[in-house]
């Protein structure tokens, strides 16, 4: 007897594989508005989509991850071949196999961007599926030569920038979300000081990524098991939060200095970094994120919403270039999937009506050319003001640039805005004021305007 079920006499119409979806005509809109927000802010930052493919070698994940994460993955072996495979359960291994075969060849910072399916082989709970959408956001390298403390928290601030963007061009606010940074550097000195050795930092930091995610009782546990006390950790970051949030110094834990790899330098300059890309509001110390994979390396972070996973979660990781094959090379980007996101979205009323949906979606898309290539005119006050207003054109829907490059030549800055095929060059003179240059006619502005002017006029060119 068949073993299919029927209905009056009819087969049972199939359900869909568990943990995947369908995409009906009213669905698909709402997933092509996200896909749409996203390629924008991306855009916006200067990001360029890169994609590669659905699956790769097994081995590309276990060199990452290990091969604990070979039973999360839907893996399969060609018929009559030797080699496995798997289906992508996220795209940073991707992309550091891309930038490592042509390290040689590309810019650098590189700023990509990337947005597909992805898929894992776990159980289906809510904000979780086996098959979802994702976006990666990452900066690879450094621009100006060595990498140094001040270059590393801009490129960490490039891709927290695009994230709020992102958030609020959604409806989202910082009471809404609230991006958690910490740095895996710090946490790892505060566990030292409270007597973990050297050699179970690791399994500490570890376990501190699991404590939101269980009760009190079994996080005290297991965080005892791993060997420190919960409460202890959480007297010392608390008084580094306390100071990162005051503007205070970022140097002592327990009569001892934080930070031997330079975390503590590394958050006071990312604390300035996101001062001056306006986006310090939506963002909080959070000692807690531990990001518990090991190969992040420095600053990690997750988007938040309170009852909610996290929307979007990534940090440093400067060592996994050179795991493929690559120089050693800094990175650091984040993920957001399109799931968690739409809870988030359901739940406070965000998503557009019906009229709403079809104007976004009908609206013009980002501008893949640079519209703006700001440049400040070689003072330290205009130097000040570049990030600040780079940000305000960004926020009002511009696809805007700066320099990565030390330079400080205003015609080797232009020459570079040629390059880019920017519509116009802004180049800052004050605090408050930026003449602005017509890349294809030669004709700059008679007399510089206020930021506001600037804006509005490149908007309505």
């Amino acid at each position: 007897m068949s073993s299919e079920k029927h209905q009056g006499g009819r087969a049972a119409v199939p359900a869909s594989p568990s943990g995947t979806r369908d995409f009906y005509p009213a669905e698909m809109r709402r997933r092509q508005y996200l896909e749409r927000a996203w390629r924008d802010a991306a855009i916006r930052h200067g990001f360029e989509e890169i994609d590669g493919p659905t699956f790769e070698h097994l081995d590309l994940y276990t060199i990452k991850s290990g091969e604990g994460i070979v039973s999360e993955l839907f893996s399969f072996q060609r018929a009559g071949g030797e080699k496995t495979y798997a289906l992508r359960p996220e795209f940073t291994p991707t992309l550091a196999r891309l930038y490592a075969q042509r390290a040689g060849s590309l810019p650098k910072p590189t700023k990509w961007f990337w947005q597909q399916s992805c898929f894992r082989a776990e159980r289906p709970q809510r904000g979780r599926l086996r098959e979802f959408l994702q976006w990666n956001v990452d900066v690879v390298g450094v621009g100006g030569g060595e990498a140094t403390v001040e270059s590393l928290a801009r490129a960490d601030a490039d891709v927290i920038a695009c994230l709020v963007d992102l958030l609020a061009t959604l409806g989202l606010r910082e009471s809404d979300v609230r991006v958690r940074l910490s740095h895996r550097g710090v946490a790892g000195e505060i566990l030292r000081s409270i007597g973990v050795g050297e050699g179970g930092v690791d399994r500490a930091l570890q376990a501190l990524d699991k404590v939101a995610k269980l009760p009190a009782v079994e996080a005290e546990k297991m965080c005892g098991e791993a060997g420190f006390v919960l409460d202890a950790y959480r007297e010392r970051a608390r008084a580094i939060e306390q100071a990162y949030a005051s503007g205070g110094e970022l140097t002592i834990v327990g009569g001892s200095e934080i930070g031997g790899g330079g975390g503590g330098a590394a958050l006071a300059a990312l604390r300035g970094e996101l001062e001056a890309s306006g986006i310090s509001a939506w963002c909080v110390l959070d000692l807690s994120i531990a990001r518990g994979l090991a190969y992040y390396t420095g600053t990690v972070f997750e988007a938040i919403a309170d009852g909610e996973r996290a929307v979007a979660g990534g940090g440093r990781y400067d060592n996994l270039i050179g795991l493929f094959g690559g120089p050693s090379t800094p990175a650091i980007g984040f993920g957001m999937g399109d799931v968690v996101l739409g809870l988030v979205l359901e739940s406070r009323g965000l998503w557009p009506d019906d009229a709403a949906m079809m104007d976004a979606l009908s609206a013009r898309p980002a501008s893949r050319r640079p519209e703006a290539f700001v440049i400040s005119n070689g003072t330290a006050e205009a130097d000040g003001a570049v990030r600040g207003l780079v940000a305000r054109l960004r926020a009002a829907g511009l696809h805007a640039r700066t320099t990565s490059k030390a330079t400080k030549n205003v015609g080797k800055l232009l020459q570079e805005a040629s390059a880019l095929h920017a519509r116009a060059a802004v180049i800052v003179e004050s605090m408050t004021t930026a003449s602005v240059k017509d890349l294809k006619t030669g004709e700059q502005s008679e007399k510089p305007m206020g930021f506001g002017e600037v804006v509005e006029g490149l908007r309505r060119g």
